[in-house]
């Protein structure tokens, strides 16, 4: 049995794919926007020496990511509703990305703030700083210098993880790649384009959040 290839089906509807994509680039963003507060209250919880603050970070950091992205996308979904919340498909699915990201980030920024020299604290005291000010104008800006690389790595998988949002039927590319390749049955074609577009975008991802890196390094 031959197959030939024939993408014409699928850069007929290539505008849905493009679309896809873009939904999938700002429900990634959206994540990372808020999975970052969260991550960054959550470890200033996990170093603090107050317990009432370090284990109830513990516990969502442990609880988050020991279950699978998939359970928490479908809990959230269907049966937060159940519960009297009702939040729309992309509410939703932002929603449980951030909360995911959340507790992977808060491990993130915990090693990045246990690297921040303790100098730095004792000289914004010297200043007269308030330990407010000290962690806003200092130690958050020095331990984000420190996990760039980390941040950067979460960030692209969490474009990835976008395409679980195909299973609520959220519109984003694997979604709208799984439509076409229903209407076109170009199956082979379709996923290649999409793939493609999955490689590239991490890509250009990978190579701005190293111009990042580069451009807010620290002079050795």
């Amino acid at each position: 049995m031959t197959y030939t290839l024939n993408f014409s089906a699928v850069w007929r509807s290539f505008d849905l794919l493009l679309q896809g994509l873009a939904l999938s680039l700002g429900l990634a963003a959206l994540a990372i926007l808020a999975g970052c507060a969260i991550g960054l209250i959550t470890a200033f919880g996990l170093v603090s020496k107050r317990v009432l603050l370090r284990k109830p970070a513990g516990l969502y950091v442990t609880m988050i990511r020991n279950t699978p992205i998939l359970v928490l996308v479908l809990f959230s979904y269907f049966a937060l509703p159940e519960l009297g919340i009702r939040l729309g498909k992309i509410e939703s699915f932002v929603l449980t990305l951030a909360i995911y990201s959340g507790a992977y980030l808060a491990e993130v920024f915990r090693g990045g703030l246990i690297a921040v020299p303790p100098g730095q604290r004792e000289a914004g005291l010297a200043i007269g700083l308030t330990e407010l000010q000290i962690r806003i104008s200092i130690i958050i800006p020095l331990m984000l210098r420190n996990v760039l690389p980390s941040l950067g790595s979460t960030l692209i998988s969490l474009f990835k993880d976008t395409s679980l949002a195909a299973a609520i039927a959220v519109p984003e590319l694997t979604f709208e790649a799984r439509k076409i390749n229903v209407e076109t049955f170009r199956v082979i074609e379709t996923w290649i384009v999409a793939s493609c577009l999955y490689v590239a975008t991490c890509s250009l991802l990978a190579a701005l959040m190293r111009a990042v890196e580069r451009r807010l390094a620290v002079p050795r």
